[in-house]
C-alpha cells in the first residue's frame, strides 16, 4: 500500500468516526464525552486532509485556489497499476 493510500484511508476513518459520533449525538445530545470525541475526530480529519493536500493535491475542486486543477494530474482509477493487478 502506498503512502497516498494509507493517508486517504486514515482520513476516511477519521471522517467516518466523526460522522458516526455526530449521528449518535442526534439521539444523545447531552453526552459531552461523545461530543468531545467527535470534535477530536473532526480535528484529526482536518489535519489529515491538510497533510494529504500538501503532499498529493486537493481532494475537492475548491480545496485550494492556488493549486487549482492539479487534481487532474493524478492518475485516474483505471490508470492505477495496483487496482489493475488485483483484478
Amino acid at each position: 500500500m502506498t503512502e497516498r493510500e494509507i493517508l486517504i484511508r486514515k482520513l476516511a476513518t477519521a471522517e467516518f468516526a466523526a460522522t458516526d459520533l455526530e449521528l449518535f449525538l442526534n439521539t444523545h445530545p447531552n453526552n459531552f464525552e461523545i461530543l468531545e470525541k467527535a470534535n477530536e475526530y473532526r480535528e484529526k480529519a482536518e489535519q489529515l486532509r491538510k497533510e494529504y493536500e500538501k503532499k498529493f493535491g486537493p481532494l475537492t475542486s475548491d480545496a485550494d485556489s492556488t493549486r487549482k486543477w492539479q487534481w487532474i494530474n493524478a492518475p485516474w482509477p483505471w490508470e492505477n497499476k495496483s487496482s489493475n493487478e488485483e483484478q
